[in-house]
């Protein structure tokens, strides 16, 4: 069952699974901006009530070439997907955020995307010699490469959420900037939901640049300009 209103229009997200994901999937629906919301996952998510308001499809990211059935006419794409190091080991890591991007982002654009809207991180420089943040810039690159109407980068910092999954690091990090949000807001971190406000209204108002990126502050601005107006 696809969610009512969004004028016809219709759009995946990567990474449903995740934090920011979770928070964007809220957004679409509580926004209503699209009559078709699909989810493209490894497996499917229980998500309680929201479950009926959209579409699920299991794919193998290792064979995701035979899965473009899955990215055949949506209008946007919205990626979250990624994982770390320490979960996946540094060359599951590149594959998943770089490798499963890129691909899927060519298969969006195949099946008539127009606008494919990237998480990434403050930081993401393809020339950098961090692994992480080489590897994040280089998946920009590839994914404005591919030629979509829009391309919009996020580059969130430090992001704050309560975290179903156990990081310990990131548990401390969060903590930390957590508390330097009361007093620069918009510095060095910034809470998922404001993210994900921030994916749907770049969308909703794309612009006229064919590529965006927003660093960490202007994410904060859209996405609080967002919860004004909802207010």
């Amino acid at each position: 069952m696809a969610a009512a209103g969004g004028g016809g229009r219709s759009c995946f997200v990567l990474g449903a699974s995740g934090e920011t994901g979770r928070a964007l999937l809220r957004e679409l629906l509580a926004q209503r901006a699209f009559a078709r919301v699909t989810l493209i996952g490894r497996r499917r998510l229980s998500l309680g009530e929201a479950e009926a308001a959209v579409e699920q499809t299991v794919v193998d990211f290792e064979q995701l070439g035979k899965h473009a059935a899955a990215f055949q006419g949506h209008d946007v794409g919205f990626c979250c997907l990624g994982t770390t190091r320490a979960k996946a080991g540094a060359d599951g890591f590149v594959r998943v955020d770089r490798d499963y991007v890129r691909q899927a982002a060519e298969l969006a654009r195949a099946g008539g995307c127009k606008h494919f809207v990237l998480q990434s991180s403050r930081g993401a420089n393809a020339q950098s010699r961090f692994l992480y943040l080489r590897v994040k810039g280089e998946v920009e690159n590839l994914v404005q490469a591919v030629g979509f109407d829009h391309c919009t980068i996020l580059r969130p910092a430090v992001l704050l959420c309560k975290r179903q999954e156990s990081r310990p690091m990131e548990w401390i990090a969060q903590q930390f900037f957590g508390a330097v949000a009361w007093v620069f807001p918009t510095a060095n971190s910034v809470p998922v939901e404001t993210v994900a406000r921030a994916m749907v209204a770049c969308v909703l108002q794309p612009g006229e640049k064919k590529v965006k990126l927003l660093e960490n502050r202007a994410i904060h601005e859209l996405g609080k300009a967002v919860r004004q107006q909802g207010t």
